[in-house]
């Protein structure tokens, strides 16, 4: 499978994630993840290097996602996300309309303080393409968060009824579409920016 490389450095790599892809295994140890695929690529490049994810997408969210050059600069990241010295973006479908044209939602998960900021990008006939910017890094944080406001993700069959809603799709309609953070090593102000996953666009084009 061929990864989209959208940046590299000395230091790191990040890559759109395509969706249906874990990034690590889960406890049922599968073989095949994006991780184990970048890892096996660069090893046959005779890298000197292991590649080690700094965070983590859902199997069926697509998008960006940060991977370092070794444990040091590993490290180095881990603490930028622990800091909140990483700014996210997503682009997600939710069901219905969002009449509100930004809002911030402040929900706790399981007793934890969340909050993610959105605004809306566009109004279709029977759901809202929005951009969430998580504030706090909870376990499914933006999933539940819209949950929570009566708006699930289009796709979302773990926290919402896919049968409750008259829309469908076939993963969840969830991108990383934004990064912006101080690089730990060069000082450099990095911002990137990817569109929608071929699936997503056409999603939009099939659903007016």
């Amino acid at each position: 499978m061929a990864i989209e490389i959208v940046y590299e450095d000395d230091w790191v790599l990040i890559v759109n994630k395509p969706a249906g892809l874990l990034t690590i295994p889960t406890p049922k140890n599968e073989p095949r993840t994006l991780t184990s695929i970048l890892n096996q690529e660069i090893k046959d490049k005779n890298s000197t290097y292991n590649l080690y994810p700094c965070h983590r997408l859902d199997r069926n969210t697509s998008g960006l996602i940060i991977y370092a050059k070794g444990k040091a600069s590993r490290d180095k990241f881990v603490e930028l996300f622990r800091q909140r010295k990483i700014r996210k973006a997503y682009e997600a479908f939710v069901q219905g309309i969002i009449s509100k044209s930004e809002g911030q939602i402040n929900n706790s998960i399981e007793g934890s303080s969340a909050s993610t900021k959105y605004k809306v990008v566009m109004r279709k006939l029977n759901y809202t393409v929005v951009e969430a910017m998580p504030l706090t890094g909870r376990t499914n944080q933006l999933r539940i968060h819209f949950k929570q406001i009566g708006h699930p993700i289009v796709g979302e069959d773990k926290y919402a009824f896919r049968k409750d809603f008259p829309l469908r799709a076939k993963r969840l309609c969830l991108h990383a579409a934004k990064l912006q953070f101080a690089h730990p090593f060069t000082g450099k102000n990095i911002s990137l920016a990817i569109g929608l996953n071929p699936d997503m666009q056409e999603f939009i084009k099939n659903h007016d």
